[in-house]
């Protein structure tokens, strides 16, 4: 069995893994025991103050923050996954493409070896004196010598080519480690999603309705406060860029996602997460960005904040977590958290890191 049957095994293996899905079941725990119970002893509760409040708000943003920027980690590792996946694919098809042309190559060498082999036998020059026709037996000769110079080339690419396929079993093979390192990155991304949101439910879960609706009233406010600061700056007289064709698409399509649930790592149609809604708005305008809020502030081109125009991406925070696009009128149109809503609020809501322009 030669390096040819091993690339064609390669092939084959490459094949079924890029396009096996992993699954794990489930674990089931019995039930324990029930333990007797007693009647508990009331106790008198207490309502957070308002200085509690808004510390549990800060606290819940924190959490919020923290799953955003796993979400983030996830879908890029959600993107790098798939497309290491289609290069091994790729790289699976150039393997047994080539294993093909090495097959080719291997049988067109042997008939000329045999056809070589059938015209041996006496010397040369001893072949020249018993012919009839030495004009004839000099014609073939020459084609005998063009003849062996192809079998070297044929011989040289037969070289090329298995060195190809040596190639593309390597590459393979370290996307496929690529591969495997951004699933590993992908489930522990997803672990950290899971443990912040659920530590941000149940801090939501332990207040009471009353408190819950103070709760949303601070978070308002907070809001409210930011953006009037933003708009006291005098920003909005500044901000006078009308929206490109493409523009006003992305805008269209964001704003006709109003009321759709936010969904870490959705991309529609039905829930988003931040960037999933901003890189499918332009994704619809016709132009393709980066599906992470912080590749989009990496790769897009950057514009003043006073050069801000609608369909333009509001980049937020210092880890560019989050994202939004600007609508006009000093709004945004964005998918907030989980538990909220696709929805419209002011630009300056929330810390700018700064703005980038899809179609610069």
């Amino acid at each position: 069995m030669g390096s040819g049957k091993r690339s064609l095994t390669t092939a084959a293996m490459v094949l079924a893994c890029a396009c096996a899905v992993l699954s794990a079941p489930g674990v089931a725990h019995a039930s324990p025991t029930p333990a007797p119970t007693r009647t508990p002893t009331p106790t008198p509760t207490t309502s957070p103050t308002g200085k509690d409040l808004e510390a549990i708000r800060k606290k819940l943003d924190a959490l919020y923050h923290d799953a955003a920027v796993a979400t983030d980690a996830y879908n890029a590792a959600e993107e790098q996954a798939k497309q290491q996946s289609a290069e091994i694919v790729d790289l699976a098809r150039e393997i047994v493409k080539g294993q093909d042309k090495l097959d080719e190559l291997k049988d067109r060498a042997g008939a000329a070896a045999r056809a070589q082999y059938r015209g041996g036998g006496l010397p040369p020059e001893m072949r020249l004196w018993l012919s009839d026709n030495p004009q004839q037996y000099l014609d073939g000769a020459g084609r005998v010598l063009q003849g062996e110079h192809a079998t070297k080339g044929l011989l040289a690419e037969m070289t090329r080519t298995q060195q190809d396929l040596e190639q593309y079993a390597k590459d393979a093979s370290a996307q496929w480690q690529k591969l495997e390192a951004n699933r590993q990155a992908k489930a522990t991304a997803q672990k950290e999603i899971k443990k912040q949101i659920a530590a941000a439910e149940k801090l939501e879960s332990q207040l009471e309705k009353k408190e819950k609706e103070r709760l949303a009233k601070l978070e308002e406010e907070a809001a409210y406060k930011a953006q009037t600061a933003w708009l006291s700056s005098g920003v909005l007289t500044e901000i006078s860029g009308k929206a490109s064709e493409q523009g006003k698409k992305a805008v269209k399509f964001a704003t006709d996602q109003i009321g759709k649930p936010y969904e870490w790592g959705a991309e529609g149609p039905s829930s988003y997460d931040c960037s999933g809604l901003t890189s499918q708005a332009w994704a619809a305008a016709g132009h393709g960005i980066p599906r992470t809020s912080q590749e989009q502030w990496r790769q897009l081109p950057h514009v003043d904040v006073k050069d801000m125009r609608p369909g333009d991406l509001i980049i937020y925070f210092d880890d560019a977590s989050h994202v939004a696009m600007y609508i006009g009128d000093g709004a945004i149109v964005h998918a907030p958290r989980p538990g909220r809503t696709v929805t419209i609020t002011g630009a300056g809501s929330m810390p700018i890191l700064g703005v980038v322009r899809p179609d610069a």
